[in-house]
């Protein structure tokens, strides 16, 4: 175990379901344990909260540790998970959070207690230990729910996207199509993206128009928050 025993909390512990988009699809990321129970299964990046350690802190430190990503992230808690049977040492409940990350800005590498680390697409995950499937379930449920009504999810795009590349974001996320013409509307009624003057070049169609986040109004939708339905 990474952890002395006297230094933590023995019964409670973190997880982390990390999302992250790329190639229009919803991706997350996986550590392959290093120690035993489940020595070799991949899982959630997870570990035992200090003693006289704050959550937020104690998640921020985990996934530094097992993924090297120690960058300020967007970090939502998920809830508590405390099936009897969910840690085969001891009674273990767990608080699950999920992180949204786009790949393209981070440099994800093993760390300790970590033989491999992968992104792995949301419908191809492999044989999960422990109750890991259960809370992926949950922190999508939440993550849908939170994008119909916070202005979240931007975290996962690249820093310039195209309207297509949004709206299949979008898709990708809900898991349903959506009208374009009535997507286009809700977001420039929004006003959380601004043109760029730049555009990505296609060799079938002509060049599509390069938007960037409005991260001014990102904050203040943050605050006021808007429903988003689709």
């Amino acid at each position: 175990m990474s952890h002395i025993l006297k230094e933590i909390i023995r019964y409670i512990s973190i997880d982390c379901v990390i999302f992250g988009y790329e190639r229009n699809v919803l991706e997350i990321l996986l550590i392959k344990r290093a120690r035993y129970p489940e020595k070799g299964r991949w899982a959630l990046p997870g570990g035992f909260i200090k003693k006289g350690e704050l959550i937020k802190d104690a998640v921020q430190r985990i996934l530094s540790a097992t993924t090297g990503i120690s960058d300020d992230i967007y970090l939502e808690e998920v809830g508590i998970f405390d099936d009897i049977d969910r840690f085969p040492l001891w009674r273990v409940f767990t608080m699950a959070h999920f992180a949204l990350i786009s790949p393209e800005n981070y440099h994800i590498t093993t760390g300790i207690d970590t033989m491999d680390i992968r992104w792995f697409e949301l419908s191809k995950l492999p044989h999960l230990p422990f109750d890991h499937k259960k809370i992926i379930g949950a922190a999508l449920d939440k993550l849908r729910t939170r994008v119909r009504h916070r202005p979240i999810g931007f975290e996962l795009l690249p820093k310039k996207f195209t309207l297509p590349q949004l709206q299949s974001f979008y898709e990708e996320i809900i898991g349903k199509k959506i009208d374009k013409r009535n997507f286009r509307k809700k977001i420039s009624g929004m006003n959380l993206i601004k043109a760029t003057n730049e555009t990505k070049k296609n060799n079938k169609r002509r060049p599509a128009q390069l938007y960037r986040f409005d991260k001014a109004n990102y904050d203040k939708l943050k605050k006021k928050g808007f429903n988003f339905e689709l």
